[in-house]
This record gives C-alpha cells, sequence and structure tokens, in this order.
C-alpha cells in the first residue's frame, strides 16, 4: 500500500494505491491533514509521497515525522518514472527543471507521460490556477503557463469592484447572461473553457496528434472536435505521485 498526499491551495487530497490502483480517497484541510490519522489506523502502509504547493504547517510536521515508514516529498529533484527532458521551443538543447517548479505540475506532467508514453500531450490543471504543460512529439517538455482559475475569476470580480457580488460557480450558464449573476458566471466560466479550448487548437496546428489531459475540480463542455481527444482525469497528479513513488528505489523518512 502507498500513501499519497496531494495537497493544493484549497484543500489536501489522502489517497491510498495499491500497485496503480485508487483503494481509497479522501479530502482533508490544507492546514491540519485531519484525516490522516484514520487512515494510518485502517491501512498498513508500504511507503508514502507527499506534494504540496503550501507551506506545511507545524501541525503537519509533526505528522509526517512520526510516520513509521518511508516517506519522500516530490520536487525538481526527485526522480521521475519517466524523465522530463525540457528544452525551450525552438532549442536543440535541454536544460535543467526550474528548482521552482509545482510539484502539482511535475506530478500532472509524470502521471500523463506514464499513461499516455511517446505522444505530444498537452495537460492543463484546472484548480485554483490553471497551468497548461506542454510535451512536444519527441518527448521533451517545453514549458507551461498558469493563469487564474474559475473560483479566482468569480472572487476577482467581487473584490476589485464596488457593486458586483461574490458568485457561485453552480447554476445556470447561458450563452449570454441575462443579469449580473448569469453575465459574471458566464464570463467567468465560458471564458475559461475557450481559453483551454484556444490553447488546444493553437498547439494542434503544431503538433497533430496531440493529446490532452484535464484534471483538477473545474468541469468544461468542450465542444465536439475537442472533446473527442480530451483525457478528464481528475486523479491525475496523484496517479504521477504514485508512478513516481513506485520508481524511487532508495526511500528515507522526509
Amino acid at each position: 500500500m502507498n500513501l499519497i498526499i496531494d495537497i493544493g491551495n484549497t484543500r489536501a487530497k489522502l489517497l491510498v494505491f495499491e500497485d496503480n490502483d485508487i483503494v481509497e480517497q479522501v479530502f482533508s484541510d490544507n492546514q491540519t491533514l485531519g484525516e490522516l490519522p484514520d487512515l494510518l489506523d485502517r491501512y498498513t502502509f508500504e511507503k508514502g509521497i507527499l506534494s504540496t504547493v503550501v507551506r506545511l504547517t507545524p501541525k503537519i510536521e509533526e505528522l509526517l515525522a512520526d510516520l513509521p515508514f518511508p516517506f519522500v516529498r516530490l520536487t525538481s529533484q526527485t526522480p521521475l518514472p519517466t524523465p522530463i527532458r525540457w528544452r525551450r521551443r525552438g532549442e536543440t538543447e535541454c536544460r535543467e527543471m526550474p528548482a521552482a517548479m509545482g510539484a502539482d505540475r511535475i506530478a500532472a506532467i509524470a502521471g500523463a507521460m506514464a499513461l499516455l508514453p511517446q505522444t505530444p500531450l498537452l495537460i492543463v490543471d484546472a484548480g485554483t490556477c490553471v497551468t497548461y504543460e506542454l510535451i512536444d512529439d519527441e518527448g521533451y517538455y517545453l514549458g507551461g503557463n498558469i493563469a487564474p482559475g474559475l473560483q479566482m475569476r468569480l472572487k476577482s470580480m467581487h473584490e476589485h469592484t464596488s457593486l458586483l457580488p461574490l458568485i457561485s460557480a453552480e447554476g445556470e450558464v447561458p450563452e449570454l447572461g441575462y443579469d449580473t449573476e448569469t453575465c459574471m458566471r458566464s464570463g467567468a466560466l465560458l471564458g475559461l473553457q475557450y481559453e483551454i479550448e484556444g490553447y488546444i487548437r493553437f498547439w494542434r496546428s503544431y503538433y497533430p496528434a496531440l493529446q490532452v489531459f484535464l484534471t483538477g475540480g473545474d468541469k468544461m463542455d468542450f465542444s465536439d472536435d475537442i472533446q473527442s481527444i480530451v483525457h478528464i482525469d481528475t486523479a491525475l497528479v496523484p496517479k504521477g505521485l504514485n508512478a513516481t513513488l513506485n520508481a524511487q528505489r532508495s526511500l528515507s523518512k522526509i
């Protein structure tokens, strides 16, 4: 059994893997990991791995330090099942991965490359922020972009204006809004959808065999020509973490 911990900006995911299969997934507060002790009571883990985009609290540091099995923290230096070879588009020389690159982005790339090797890939993670990662048809990582996510767009409209309300992402999404709420929701959600479709169509013009992974919490209703090449996998980052953990030859405490 492997313990996978994926800590995001709004919440944490705790997953139990047996080989490559998800046995259980629970959500937890990203400041306490309050559900972790229950998982430790119910499962016997061989090893574990952590990805985080936030600073760990003293409470979490204490929980991880007391784990009775080897546990690693994913960084840009962690060996991956398929090494990420990075070169800027138009260049032939490989570069080192930026040390500050987010662990969630690394794990998403690792997961996608493990599921669809030797394939040009666009990896879209629609969470608090939306990240875009591109793998070319030679297997090189060309870089990526970061943009505001759906909730951030809605919150920003409220916080940076005097009169626009804070609205829920859930609700009617007409092509054209008919009141303030639907105008905001459609503008944010459809704008994000069209942004993603724009990335897909642009990079498909260079890589006709391009396949797309969409992960994260936001759902999109893509047009037919896009839908056929989009692989929706909300567990892409945990799958990448699990594949990375299984590829480690030596493990030590975090």
